[in-house]
This record gives structure tokens, sequence and C-alpha cells, in this order.
């Protein structure tokens, strides 16, 4: 048994997130979780909201309400929206927590003190139509790498690359629209990046089996123009963790804030203190702290591309930095893009499909199974209703839950609700045996290597398998001339659905629970040993016909959501 750390990038507490989102970094590190608790592994898997910043502002006061009325009722509606995906969290903290306000604090002073933080008076954007000033993703223009046409001031989300505000063509107020800004003083203060450089890029050398995309993104970073710049990490803004040093004041820096990207990342080690402090763990520290026993954990991370500089460059600058002992990452899973339809989702532009409403139409595991089996891994990926009735109806439906159907149907009819006993197993059920043993460690090995796609593929594979079984023994014609080898067939089929039921959990667990409770077992032991595992359910075991598993999409339906979520959200 192995101990792992596992988090998913934290998402905005600005609205409800969209499906592209989801499957970037919460509902893949959700798979992996399962897995390696079905495993047997002891796992703590940690996300939160992300709730500092300007968007919080902005979002706030379109809704009417106080900055942090509106953080808190979005957490339940981020929360729950998590629940009803099935996304396992141990713990969905906040980045408002006492305990991020502290740590974020605390690794402030041991930057200071390690001269890696300076004050440095600069020139802001201000605008005079919103009397403020601007944080960098709140001024808008062409990005002068790409000309994409709505690139923000801290970075082009088209070309990915780093941009300072002042880079910008055209630039104007993203909360107003208006081009009426002007360049003003004030004091900041940065974090010395530059001069971790060296340690980073090293760092970065000694993770041999990172993904391309992540090495790619950080190596991009560093190396390319003048490498990696310094960046400031406060704020002119009310809403946020004011500015300290451990629990000293910082002269100078009154009424500010830190910027939300320094404190955002360290709200995953935050969020291990508020697991404790909810009662649902003990000892937060000997997960993140390498000389409190966090030395055995494998920690590994899950983000969209666009989050990959801030977790190869920053947030490893912040903890290095700070000379404290604390657990770095292992592996980064990074993601590319899931469009939409011949676009692009946006949360900010209200255009795809967003989890409340994917809730509102089908069951989590529906939009699980194609997440996942569709992640965008290798490039982007496109969600389109075609595909996705297609998916649903052939996988879940044909191959899976057609199957559940026809072995439970058919041994009521003939043999009564329990495992027959006569028979026994003969060359077609060791080939079988000899097959799925082979496609599970297959399965295996594609889950510990986090090949989400590969995974799936390989489930179906394992399914279809299953399908083929039966196909070619054919127990409703066996059971005419020889009713006991109909039986054996039979009892493998029902031992065969248990064994679907646990291995295809990380995918789909509403399904595996309900298959589980159909076949009346909380066997959930992985099974190691395939013969051993077809032999769990025992002769004369009761068990009941489940409902439907999966309901197949018709044209009807695909034709009417493709027209309620053209593109738009309301």
């Amino acid at each position: 048994m192995a101990r792992h750390l596992i988090t998913s990038a934290i998402p905005y507490i600005n609205g409800i997130k969209h499906l592209g989102n989801l499957v970037g970094s919460q509902l893949p590190a959700d798979l992996y979780a399962r897995y390696l608790r079905g495993r047997g592994h002891e796992v703590l898997f940690l996300c939160a909201t992300d709730e500092h910043g300007t968007p919080a502002e902005l979002a706030a006061a379109k809704a009417g309400k106080p900055v942090a009325e509106y953080c808190a009722e979005m957490w339940q509606v981020q929360d729950k929206l998590g629940q009803g995906f099935r996304l396992s969290f141990d713990h969905f903290g906040r980045s408002s927590s006492e305990q991020n306000r502290k740590l974020t604090q605390h690794f402030a002073g041991k930057l200071f003190e390690a001269g890696l933080i300076e004050e440095i008076t600069e020139k802001q954007v201000y605008s005079n139509a919103d009397g403020r000033f601007l944080p960098d993703r709140y001024i808008e223009g062409t990005c002068p790498n790409c000309g994409y046409d709505k690139a923000r001031g801290d970075q082009c989300e088209n070309c990915t690359k780093q941009l300072d505000p002042t880079d910008l063509i055209d630039p104007r107020s993203a909360i107003s629209g208006s081009t009426d800004l002007e360049v003003r003083e004030t004091k900041h203060l940065y974090l010395k990046q530059s001069q971790m450089r060296d340690r980073l890029n090293a760092w970065i050398d000694d993770q041999k089996d990172w993904p391309i995309l992540t090495t790619s993104i950080a190596k991009k970073w560093l190396n390319d123009g003048d490498g990696l710049r310094d960046r400031g990490i406060t704020r002119d803004l009310d809403w946020g963790i004011p500015v300290k040093r451990g629990d000293d004041d910082w002269p100078g820096m009154e009424g500010k804030v830190f910027y939300v990207w320094f404190d955002a990342p360290i709200e995953y080690i935050a969020c291990g203190a508020e697991w404790v402090e909810a009662g649902k763990g003990e000892d937060w520290e000997r997960w993140w702290r390498t000389d409190k026993g966090a030395d055995d954990v494998r920690y590994t991370q899950f983000m969209g591309k666009d989050n990959v500089p801030f977790h190869t460059l920053s947030f490893p600058a912040t903890i290095l930095g700070s000379g404290e002992p604390w657990k770095l990452v292992d592996y980064i899973k990074s993601f590319n893009y899931l469009n939409y339809d011949g676009g692009q989702f946006s949360t900010s532009q209200g255009r795809g499909i967003f989890m409340d409403q994917a809730l509102e139409i089908l069951p989590a595991d529906y939009w699980r199974w194609w997440l996942l089996s569709h992640a965008p891994e290798s490039s982007d990926a496109e969600f389109t209703w075609e595909n996705f009735q297609a998916s649903v109806n052939k996988d879940l439906a044909d191959v899976l839950g057609n199957f559940v159907s026809r072995v439970t149907k058919f041994c009521r009819s003939k043999f009564g609700e329990t495992v027959p006993e006569a028979g026994s197993y003969g060359p077609d059920e060791t080939a079988l045996i000899d097959t799925l043993t082979t496609r599970i460690r297959a399965y295996e090995k594609h889950m510990e290597a986090i090949e989400v796609r590969k995974s799936a593929t390989e489930l179906r594979a394992i399914w279809v398998a299953g399908n083929e079984y039966l196909q070619t023994a054919a127990p409703w014609s066996t059971f005419k001339e020889d009713p006991d080898r109909a039986a054996a067939q039979i009892r493998l089929a029902l031992n065969l659905i248990r064994l679907y039921a646990v291995i295809s959990a990380p995918f789909i667990p509403d399904a595996s629970a309900a298959m589980l409770q159909a076949m009346q077992t909380d066997d959930c032991h992985w099974p190691d040993d395939m013969a051993q595992a077809l032999e769990s359910l025992k002769p004369g075991h009761a068990f009941s016909v489940p409902e439907v598993l999966f309901a197949k999409i018709t044209d009807d339906q695909r034709e009417d959501w493709a027209a309620r979520f053209a593109g738009t959200r309301a």
C-alpha cells in the first residue's frame, strides 16, 4: 500500500463551471483517486474554491451581494455540483479560509527572510471610468504575440504567453470596456522568481516521467525571451488576504492584499489543515511536510494546460524559496482543451454546457464516461451531440447495460433469482479468464500511468469480452439441450457483473453501485486473481434484476439538447 496525495486545479468562485473545466482537472483526478482507493492505497484527495481577486468582486457586484456572502453561496453551489458528479474529494475547501490566510502570510514572511521578495514602485493601469486600478487580468486587448483580440493583461489564453498590461495593443477595461486608461504609480511586492530559475530548471529536468505537454510548457516559460520573470504578488483590492510577514504587519503595504495567483496554490496545503479542522482526518502535515513523514507520499496534480506555468514554476518557487521542507509535486497531469460543437467552452462568455445543466438532463455517469473516454490528453478534443449520443448508446447501453440485463433476466426466468449451482467451467470459461486477466493487467497499467483514454478503451474491451463470451456460449440455446452447462455459463456471467462493478467504479460509480446492489454484495475486492474473482458469488447467492442501467439517447432528445445548448448560456 502506498500513500497518494492528489489535488486538482481549484476552480474560480465566479460562476458554475462548464464541462471543459471539469474534464481538465477535477474529473480525471477523481478517476485516479477512486482507482487508487480501489487498489487499497491510502489517498488524500483535495480541492477547493479559488475565492480571491477581482473575478469574485465583480461577480458579487453583478449579483448585488457582499463579496464574502457571494463566495459562501457559490462555494455551496460548487460543492453540491461536485457531489452531483460524484467527485470524491476528501475535503473541498475554500481559499478564503483562516488556514489559507495564515499559511499565505507565513510563506510571504519566509520568502522575505530569504531575500526573495522586494518592494517595487511600479506603474499600473488605472481606469478613470471604473475609479480603480485594474488587475492584469481585467485589462483586455490584442496579444502582440499571436493577435488574439481578447488577451488578458497577465496571459494570452490563446497562445499562453505571459504578458504585462502594457504589452497589449488597444487595451481596454474588462469591467466597463472603457479605453480611458492611464498609468499611475503604486507600490507592490514582487517575488524574485528569476533568482530561482536555475533551481527550477534542474528540478524540472529531474522529472523524467512528466507528460510532454507539461514539460514543454514549463520549459517554454523558463527559457523563452527573458526567461522566468519576477512577478507581483500584491494588488490594490479590498477582497483578499491582507499583506503581512507572518504575524507581523508589512510597513507600506497597508490596505493591500496578496495577488490571487500567490495565495491560490497555497490553498492546496491549507486545504489539508481545513480537512483536519473539519474532523475528517488527522495530522495533515504528514502529507505535506517531508520532515513529518511526507517523504513517502506521491503527490499528483491535475490541471488544464493554461494552469501549467503557475504549478511548474511559480508555486514551486514559493515552496523552494521558503527554505522549509514542504512536499513538492511528483507528477503533473495536464490536459489540452475540450471544445464545444465547433467553438470553445467559455465561462466568461457563457458558451457550452455547464455542470448544473448537464445534471438536469442526464445522470452523472453518462457525462463521466463520455468526458473521460474522450479526455483531451494528446490534443484538443471536441464535444458534439452526435458523438455523445453514439458513445452513450454503444458503450453504456448496448455493451455494459445490455449484458447486465440479459444475464439477470435470463437467470431469473430459468434458474430463479439465485446463482445457479449446477455445471462446471470448461475450456470456454478458462479462455475468457485468460483474456480478462491480460486485459485487466493492461487496464491497471494504463490507470497507474494516468492514461485516461487508453484506460477507458481497455475497460470497454473488458465489457466487450463478456458480451462476446455470452454470444458464443448462448446459454439460452444451451439450456434446451444441457441445462447444467447453461447454469455454469450464467454463474460465470453473474460473477462478471460483480467484477465489472468493481473495475468500472472509477469511471461510472453510480452504475457500479447499482450492479453491486443487484448482485446483493459489498465485495469490492480488486480482481488480482481472475479465477478467484469469478467465483465470488457462490452458488445459491441471491441477486435481483436491476433497473435499466443506461437508457439510450433518442434522436429527438439529441436534437432538442443541441438546440437548447446552441452555444450561449442565458
